[in-house]
């Protein structure tokens, strides 16, 4: 043999292993270049195909290419021989060849009488096989078989790069799908126009012609469509999909792509399958669309072709799916987050106007030792996130040190969100409190937010927490131990950070000896306790307070009252205001209204005759109990209502009775 030749062709089958572009070029410039090493009329390059696990042929004769590759079973060919074995196999004689029928029997039509077959191997891998045949009797003797050996690992050498350059070709493409998909869900999440564009960028990897997009509705126990790329029959934008027997469901349940193709007898009962299949749709796949919060429904994807999805693609329909289930979730999240912030702007609306309408005064009015005293406990434990209970008689000003204790804490640029327990009814507390869904009961026409989550990271500021019914009280307990609760109607359990403080003018140590308050409530509440002490106790406050209300009254009216008779000024002072600081405003309120000139005209004769008992009288429950029963009489015995004694007073309803039954005070008393 030429040695010389042989190491030409040799260099030159090294050299054109960089620069072919496709394995036909490549086998065919191969097959030029081993005529100087071996004589032969046939050479096949075979290529095991591990997705579909047969070997790749693909035929080169000397009078030009065979056509395209085929496909031969392993176990029925010379080829998937050798690369099974790794051993080469030579044939000198194919007449009396008995194995390997169908090939060899092809290859006797085409005149040859001897073949040979060498593993095409690398470090890496077994890549198929490289055999020769030759129309003249014992062609290839050993000294061939092992030139032969040499060419084989300059071949396998070769198809290991190109298999590598396609690999990485692929990749570039699938990445490249990938950012396309992605740039299309950021720029926008039109649903129509995102199927189309899934099939034209997956159409560069994969055969797509079709692809639509189910999204799950659980109430109806199905999917609806909502998008698709092509009109399809039966899979019109709006069709719902029962999951009996659907494959979009199948795909849903198990949690992973689901194939389907035309060959398969239960698509006969799809009829939205069956609709692909009058367009000539061969297969298809449904993929599901999961994040890690839950199950949003599938994209579908068919083709005109049979077995266009692979296992092999599944990684990258599952990358593709993964977009678009985190856009659609997004786009979710972000529709409930607008819903959300237009009903918190309502409330928010809402409890600007209950601070405007219901919050007498904005600052914490005296330098009484009794106030300041108060002021420095809620300085200590403002920066903590204990819960505070506020106690003190109705009108001493409990909501403002709530608020004061918001403002220096580190919740201060959250939410303080107020609830009055007792001018809420019964029935609708619990609504208030923790929301509800629409249709949780009658008359929930409209989903909606309690104050709880109004609250979250900020505070909730409970008023006349006395007045909570003992069936909310354990899960009101529950959400200070917890920080999650449920709204009405509703399984989701939600999950806040707020800070509690609690306001009452009940004794709520008696209230729990009479089994009408939760002792385990009362003790959660009762981590720091505070106590707003009533008017007559911080009397030295009343002149700050006075002017405070008679320029902030004046300005309102816009009256100008420049003056405040020392006599006037005494009887206030003197007096034990029972309703406290609210009952005060209400009556600097009353006399700014009456006076006309520049001088406070204060209605002396309301005070006067409880003011000149006041020296006579030997105990505080006495001048209470003169001023209630003078209320009463006044207003006939009526209580309750806008012209009762209690409102008079600016007392609660409860609250005043229990005190005439404290006091004794019978119908003798203001009758008459």
């Amino acid at each position: 043999m030429d040695f010389e030749r042989h190491y030409e062709a040799l260099l030159e089958m090294a050299d054109i292993m960089g620069h072919h572009r496709s394995l036909p070029e490549l086998f065919s410039e191969l097959a030029k270049r081993l005529h100087p090493v071996t004589a032969f009329e046939l050479a096949s390059f075979a290529r095991y195909d591990p997705e579909k696990k047969v070997m790749q042929v693909h035929m080169w004769e000397r009078t030009g290419s065979a056509g395209a590759p085929t496909e031969v079973p392993v176990e029925s060919s010379p080829s998937g021989w050798v690369w099974q074995t790794q051993q080469p196999l030579v044939v000198r004689d194919l007449q009396v060849e008995e194995r390997f029928p169908r090939v060899f029997d092809l290859f006797r039509e085409k005149g040859l009488r001897s073949y040979c077959v060498i593993p095409l191997t690398t470090a890496q891998r077994r890549l198929g096989a490289l055999g020769l045949g030759s129309s003249q009797l014992n062609a290839y003797q050993e000294e061939d078989m092992r030139l032969l050996g040499r060419v084989a690992e300059l071949v396998a050498m070769a198809l290991e790069n190109s298999l590598t350059r396609q690999a990485l070709h692929d990749e570039k493409e699938r990445l490249q799908t990938l950012l396309e998909i992605s740039r299309a869900l950021v720029s926008s999440l039109d649903l129509k126009q995102l199927c189309p564009t899934i099939v034209e960028s997956l159409g560069r990897v994969m055969k797509v012609d079709h692809a639509s997009l189910a999204l799950c509705e659980p109430e109806a126990g199905g999917l609806r469509v909502h998008a698709r790329s092509t009109p399809v029959k039966g899979i019109e934008v709006g069709t719902f999909i029962t999951s009996l027997d659907s494959v979009a469901a199948r795909a849903l349940r198990e949690g992973k792509v689901a194939f389907f193709n035309r060959s398969d007898p239960r698509m006969e009962r799809s009829l939205a399958v069956s609709g692909l299949f009058e367009l000539g749709v061969e297969s298809g796949c449904c993929v599901p669309l999961i994040t890690s919060k839950r199950a949003l429904g599938t994209l579908n994807l068919a083709s005109t072709h049979r077995s266009a999805f692979a296992s092999a693609d599944i990684d990258l329909l599952n990358q593709v799916a993964s977009q678009v289930a985190v856009a659609l979730d997004n786009a979710k999240a972000y529709q409930e987050i607008a819903d959300l912030k237009d009903k918190l702007s309502k409330e928010k609306l809402y409890l600007e106007d209950e601070i405007l309408t219901e919050l007498n005064f904005e600052e914490i009015i005296g330098e009484s030792s009794a106030l300041k005293r108060v002021l420095t406990q809620a300085k200590i434990v403002a920066p903590s996130d204990a819960t505070t209970l506020i106690l003190g008689e109705t009108g001493t000003g409990k909501e403002l040190i709530a608020r004061a204790i918001h403002r220096m804490s580190s919740r201060k640029d959250a939410s303080f969100i107020k609830l009055n327990c007792a001018a809420i009814p019964t029935g609708l507390l619990e609504s208030e409190l923790f929301g509800h869904e629409k249709g949780a009961f009658t008359g929930a026409i409209n989903q909606k937010v309690g104050r709880l989550e109004l609250a979250d990271k900020g505070t909730l500021f409970l008023d006349e927490v006395g007045d909570i019914p003992p069936e909310l009280q354990p899960k009101l307990l529950r959400v200070l131990q917890d920080q999650e609760f449920e709204r009405l109607g509703s399984a989701r359990t939600i999950r806040v950070s707020i800070r509690l403080i609690a306001a009452t003018n009940r004794d709520l140590a008696d209230s729990v000896a009479n089994r009408e308050f939760r002792s385990d409530l009362y003790y959660r509440l009762n981590v720091f306790p505070l106590r707003m002490p009533p008017l007559r106790e911080r009397s030295t406050d009343i002149p700050l307070l006075v002017r405070y209300f008679v320029q902030k009254f004046a300005r309102r009216m816009n009256k100008q009252i420049e003056t405040i008779p020392t006599e006037t000024m005494n009887a206030l002072v003197s007096w034990e205001w029972p309703g406290n600081v609210r009952e005060l405003e209400n009556f600097i309120e009353r006399s700014v209204i009456l006076s006309s000139g520049s001088v406070l005209k204060v209605p002396l004769t309301e005070l006067r005759p409880v003011y000149e008992q006041s020296s006579k009288a030997s105990t505080l429950e006495s001048l209470e109990r003169e001023h209630i029963i003078r209320a009463l009489r006044e207003t006939r015995g009526v209580i309750s209502g806008v012209k009762g004694a209690a409102a008079r007073l600016g007392l609660k309803r409860t609250t005043l009775q229990s005190r005439i039954q404290k006091m004794g005070i019978s119908r003798t008393d203001y009758e008459g």
